[in-house]
């Protein structure tokens, strides 16, 4: 009874009422905004909104396929060959490229697909574009898995990376458990949600504002003293505040998440939750599809939402007013947003991907990796780990803050 009537303290705040509602709306526009914007091309026009992706959809129904060695090669061999005919070559003194039918017929449509391809004969830190595909010898194939395990290992020892030989072993050992060959197919509703996680940011700044009253709202209306004292006040009564806030907190955040997930996956349809993430990116070491890399960065943002949850209430339970507690939890928030790492190695590099905003990026392309001791983690685990932590300890925490506060 006392979590019930707690919980519902929190709910009909008009102040929550309100936050979750601007939250919500904002959180609607943010996630709908890639389908207003969503334009492809044919060749004398331009399709926007859902026609657009209507035509896109089409298109690949043509490309899921399995990228294998023979399929890398011929298509590879086609494009080549496009540029046998000086009428379907342009040149603007540093590259040549397709013009005319020859682009809008073979390769606008395969575009992604062949900007993948293209990707494995890069350099690390090389952006070429499709320039390398001319020029590639096909004597001996495509050698595409080759050339991308190739890359992964020049990756890995880049100086300026810096990775131990256990960091190493542990990207080649999760790498290696990629299946081959890798599944191609239409992904865009599952690209643009690992793409758009961090908006979920300002979901979390609104349940941490919702909770931020659970316990300097009672110093600021002089109720601190009646609570303290009655029978309850010290003991269940404090738990219960702190479950109804977890539970408030996590119901409210899966609202977002239903709007957030729903609003791409409604526009451009669920296919491609079982495709390899490699299908968005040839150099991505996780062997996960597209559903399960989202649901496993939820998992962690979850346990981040807990850690700030708990952060919440114990500057609640230790502040008299809300909104000291906001001055507190609005740098700790999006200071990182301000923040750019400059590589992936070093104390502040790895430091902010920590921080609650960057925890919120997947950042499933950039090798990012913690050693302690002899244990290495990548950025998921990591973040996994210390919220955890974080939430155990701030939760008793805030606890105690308020059992011990001396009502004036």
């Amino acid at each position: 009874m006392l979590i019930k009537y707690e919980f519902l303290k929190i709910l009909k705040r008009k102040s929550t009422l309100m936050i979750m509602a601007a939250s919500l709306l904002l959180t609607a526009f943010l996630f709908g905004l890639p389908i207003l914007q969503y334009q492809t091309y044919q060749q004398n026009r331009a399709i926007k909104g859902f026609e657009g992706i209507a035509y896109e959809k089409e298109l690949y129904r043509n490309l899921s396929v399995p990228i294998t060695e023979e399929y890398a090669a011929e298509i590879i061999g086609e494009y080549q060959a496009l540029f046998e005919n000086p009428e379907n070559v342009g040149y603007d003194g540093n590259e040549k490229f397709l013009i005319g039918d020859a682009y809008w017929d073979f390769a606008a449509p395969r575009e992604d697909l062949l900007n993948l391809l293209a990707s494995v004969y890069d350099s690390p830190g090389e952006y070429s574009g499709l320039n390398k595909l001319p020029e590639l010898n096909l004597a001996e194939g495509a050698m595409f898995y080759q050339s991308r395990n190739e890359k992964i290992e020049a990756l890995l020892n880049t100086p300026s990376r810096n990775l131990s030989d256990n960091q190493k072993e542990y990207w080649r050992s999760m790498n290696s458990r990629v299946e081959t060959p890798l599944q191609y197919g239409w992904h865009e509703g599952w690209e643009i949600i690992l793409n758009s996680f961090e908006l979920l940011t300002f979901a979390l700044l609104a349940v941490c504002i919702a909770t931020a009253p659970v316990f300097s709202g009672e110093y600021q209306s002089g109720t601190d003293a009646v609570i303290l004292s009655g029978r309850y006040g010290r003991t269940k009564l404090v738990r219960a505040k702190i479950i109804s806030s977890m539970l408030f907190g996590v119901l409210a955040f899966t609202l977002h998440v239903i709007v957030a997930f729903g609003l791409p996956l409604g526009a451009f349809g669920t296919e491609g939750w079982n495709l390899p993430l490699q299908a968005a990116g040839a150099s991505i070491p996780y062997p996960f599809t597209f559903l399960q890399a989202c649901l496993i960065n939820m998992g962690v943002i979850t346990l981040v939402l807990l850690a700030m949850i708990g952060l919440t209430l114990l500057l609640s339970a230790h502040m008299k007013s809300p909104y000291l507690v906001l001055t507190v939890l609005m740098p700790v928030l999006f200071l990182p947003l301000f923040l750019s790492p400059n590589g992936t190695d070093g104390a502040y590099n790895l430091t902010l991907f920590l921080l609650p905003y960057r925890a919120f990026i997947p950042e499933i392309g950039k090798y990012i990796s913690y050693k302690i001791g002899g244990i290495v983690l990548d950025a998921l685990s990591m973040r996994a780990v210390l919220y955890a932590v974080l939430t155990a300890v701030m939760l008793p925490l805030a606890g105690l803050g308020f059992r011990n506060h001396q009502a004036v």
